[in-house]
């Protein structure tokens, strides 16, 4: 189990599942962090014994947590959670000291923002090795939008989680405050009206002269949408980016993860080829929530558009596949609960909406490649 996985399909699996088994899997990952707060990627079972592991090139595990938390409260009214104890302390505390993980070991000063190893977008593999998911002597630092739109989210979480706590409560509003501001000075490109893919640390692992900024972050760009970082005006500039980059490159859906994909030989691990893995393929487990944002900013129209060649290729492939190839050939995994959990929670929303607005069908405010704000 991957908290980065589970934290998108916790709702439905609440749903279809006994919710004491979903709250043993979020209790037991706890059982593994780390004395400095950190939390792994997930756990196995192996004949009868657990064991955890951690891509340490990636930021997010531990916002997923405090997230798929948030989640499972808020769907099964079970706040009791939070108290319960695990290795004497409490999931609360816990979640607590996973977040200052993140501010202590994960936070450029220089920037009031976290950075994690250069990888794409949200992916969890780096250039410079292979297979490229450890931190060592050859990492190049970076600050991106995914890892600090994923912390917004989790900090905004927590805060729920310890309304009571005043002084701790000012404490991460601060720094959620500065985050906030942050990602908008120094990762929005206004003129673009896009997110730049990196800030680097201490130099960059591509070649001199290459235009990293031309690409787009399909993932960053949704998760930024969901942490209420671009306007509505902003939100329709960037779907519109989106429908443009799927319609260039010929890929069925706006799952495309970025475009231009990183040219080949720019990354050592043969699956981050061009329109490969993480590096342009289609995932439905990021296309499924871009889906959930649209209807949540009441862009129905084109959340009802987008999502059909996602619907349609889940029949056709009689499964939910981890990712596509631009001609929409299935790869990975064919039971990829993080895309059934996303693409069945939009369904939800959807199916939600036409309950209240059964004599209004849905209009799109998004033509093609032109991008049209109705007043």
């Amino acid at each position: 189990m991957w908290i980065r996985d589970l934290n998108t399909f916790i709702e439905l699996s609440c749903e279809v599942n006994d919710p004491a088994v979903v709250k043993e899997n979020l209790l037991r990952l706890l059982t593994f962090q780390g004395e400095d707060g950190n939390i792994p990627d997930g756990f196995q079972k192996n004949n009868d014994v657990y064991t955890a592991y951690k891509n340490t090139v990636e930021t997010d595990q531990e916002s997923s947590l405090v997230q798929a938390t948030y989640k499972y409260i808020r769907k099964t009214g079970d706040a009791s959670v939070l108290s319960v104890t695990v290795n004497g302390v409490t999931v609360r505390e816990r979640l607590g000291l996973a977040l200052e993980f993140l501010k202590k070991n994960r936070f450029s000063e220089q920037y009031g923002l976290l950075w994690g190893a250069t990888t794409v977008d949200w992916g969890d593999v780096q250039p410079e090795d292979d297979p490229g998911v450890l931190l060592d002597g050859n990492t190049h630092k970076a600050i991106d939008i995914y890892d600090n739109s994923m912390f917004l989210i989790a900090v905004s979480d927590y805060l729920s989680f310890i309304k009571n706590d005043r002084r701790q409560v000012a404490r991460w509003r601060k720094l959620y405050a500065t985050v906030q501001k942050n990602c908008r000075t120094y990762l929005w490109d206004r003129k673009a009206s896009k997110f730049i893919p990196h800030i680097y640390l201490d130099g960059s692992p591509f070649p001199a002269g290459f235009d990293e900024n031309a690409i787009h972050y399909h993932g960053g760009t949704t998760l930024a949408i969901e942490a209420g970082l671009l306007s509505k005006k902003e939100i329709v500039a960037s779907l519109s980016h989106m429908i443009e980059n799927v319609q260039s490159c010929g890929a069925a859906s706006i799952g495309l993860t970025v475009y231009p994909p990183y040219p080949r030989g720019f990354f050592r691990n043969p699956i981050m080829s061009p329109y490969s893995y993480q590096n342009g393929g289609d995932w439905t487990w990021f296309g499924g929530r871009t889906i959930q944002e649209l209807i949540k900013h009441d862009l129905i129209g084109e959340a009802y558009h987008e999502i059909k060649p996602m619907v349609e290729r889940v029949q056709r492939d009689n499964g939910f596949y981890e990712w596509y190839t631009t001609d929409n050939r299935p790869m990975g995994s064919g039971t990829y609960r993080g895309a059934a959990g996303v693409l069945g929670r939009a369904i939800e929303m959807l199916l939600s909406w036409a309950g209240k607005h059964a004599h209004a069908p849905p209009a799109l405010e998004t033509r093609g490649k032109l991008a049209v704000l109705k007043h």
